[in-house]
């Protein structure tokens, strides 16, 4: 089997392709380096280009027999897709119509996106499954809820089938570490924790006062291995799912621990991978900050036999071990860059 990233050069995308080496499946990385890196797609037939770019898709199904694609290509910080929206619906959503129509034109059949729970509106529980109300409360999660919307109407055409894939917080890197996030200085909360610990000061916890088990705020943190594992899942069983959907080719699937994780149960967790007390302080929340929620699984297990198996602690043990060699992979990178 041959497998289209887009994307495939990135933090999650080049995890899925190696993924799908390990599991005999061929992929194939489409990737315009505007965050991926070079050095993550280096292994692989890797095309350097834009998923809008109509010739180079046509010159990628010519010369391999693509059976599926994945399509993980996307602008996905929160922040900036407030300061430009315009630029996230572009990307996001103009452009993969493009690599849509195009695809369903070259005879491509099968299409999983990269999807995100974000768009959810949480329960009283803070728990959510594929049937909670939408309700996008950013640009980022509003392009990803069109995008879905669109390829829900298409698929209903009977020229493409659909399989997306929501997910919320990836953490760690590929256990072998070939690839991973490439960010040095990441935002989310794993990424603050790491630099507390390097920089020994503490971390602060920001709100405690949230209706959760502990009061600190609740995120889904699923393991990015864990997270290819479903894509390889997806293709695996993508027929299978496919013609079992309530809606005639089109699919949605949520995937997380089932049960989430608070700040104060990643700080433990941190504190478990490294064998070290984390200093502890808290803040009121900044503004912008809410309770968060979690992923319910079932329809996942179900559906594609998948469920979450490495450990939050693993997640951090694998982030830690991949920020060390970060470094080189980026002096790397700039070589490659400039030759």
């Amino acid at each position: 089997m041959k497998v289209l990233i887009t994307g495939g050069a990135g933090y999650i995308g080049s995890t899925i392709a190696a993924c799908c080496v390990d599991n005999g499946i061929t992929p194939i990385i489409l990737d315009d380096l505007s965050k991926g890196l070079r050095t993550f797609a280096q292994p692989y037939a890797f095309y350097e280009g834009d998923i809008a770019d109509t010739k180079l898709l046509t010159t990628i199904t010519t010369e391999h027999d693509i059976d599926a694609v994945i399509h993980c290509a996307a602008k996905i910080v929160v922040p900036e897709s407030v300061e430009q929206p315009l630029d996230y619906y572009h990307n996001n959503v103009g452009k993969s119509i493009t690599l849509i129509r195009t695809l369903s034109e070259l005879g491509i059949k099968r299409f999983i996106l990269s999807s995100t729970a974000s768009m959810y509106e949480a329960g009283e529980d803070h728990l959510v499954d594929e049937h909670s109300v939408v309700a996008p409360h950013s640009p980022y999660s509003a392009s990803k809820w069109m995008l879905e919307r669109i390829l829900s109407d298409f698929a209903h055409t009977g020229k493409l089938d659909v399989i997306s894939l929501r997910y919320f917080n990836p953490i760690g890197a590929d256990p072998h570490m070939r690839s991973g996030l490439q960010d040095p200085h990441p935002t989310h909360a794993l990424g603050k924790m790491i630099e507390a610990h390097n920089e020994r000061r503490a971390f602060t916890v920001t709100g405690v006062d949230w209706d959760t088990r502990d009061g600190s705020a609740l995120r889904d943190y699923v393991h990015v291995w864990d997270l290819a594992r479903a894509h390889i899942a997806t293709l695996e069983r993508f027929d299978q799912v496919i013609s079992a959907a309530a809606q005639p080719g089109y699919e949605v699937i949520n995937l997380g621990t089932g049960t989430g994780t608070t700040v104060y149960e990643l700080a433990a967790a941190f504190q478990e991978a490294t064998g070290t007390a984390l200093e502890i302080v808290t803040a009121a929340p900044r503004l912008g900050d809410v309770i968060g929620c979690a992923t319910k699984s079932n329809k996942a297990a179900e559906l594609l036999g998948w469920q979450a198996e490495l450990s939050i602690a693993q997640g951090v043990l694998h982030s830690i071990e991949w920020g060390k060699k970060l470094p080189a992979i980026l002096e790397k990178e700039n070589t490659l860059m400039a030759d």
